[in-house]
């Protein structure tokens, strides 16, 4: 199982991204896919995830800013980030559950200044 993220790159406050996870398996086989996060210093911190494909739920600290989505076709889960502020500043990482495993991706810098 692979995961491949991609999107992150220097943003100015208030500006958005979109980040891009790829996936090798089918989605309807995951259990959970989302997104964490780790900031300079800072723990790893869960932000948004995807239940069976219906149910989100999203850290207090991104939401209602980051929506997370996927299209099946494509086999790729999204982060779309608005609103940026400093704090988003992170290496930013999908994951994936899947046969009682989870996979991580690679990670991807997210740096948000002026």
């Amino acid at each position: 199982v692979q995961l491949q993220a991609s999107g992150g790159g220097q943003v100015h406050p208030g500006g958005s991204l979109r980040l891009s996870c790829v996936v090798s398996e089918r989605f309807d086989d995951f259990v959970v896919v989302g997104w964490w996060r780790q900031g300079p210093g800072a723990q790893r911190e869960l932000i948004a995830a995807l239940t069976e494909f219906t149910k989100t739920g999203y850290a207090d600290s991104v939401k209602g800013r980051f929506t997370i989505s996927v299209d099946k076709a494509a086999s790729t889960m999204y982060l779309q980030m608005n609103s940026l502020t400093p704090d988003d500043t992170a290496v930013y990482f999908c994951y994936g559950d899947i046969r009682h495993q989870r996979y991580w991706g690679q990670g991807t810098q997210v740096t948000v200044s002026s």
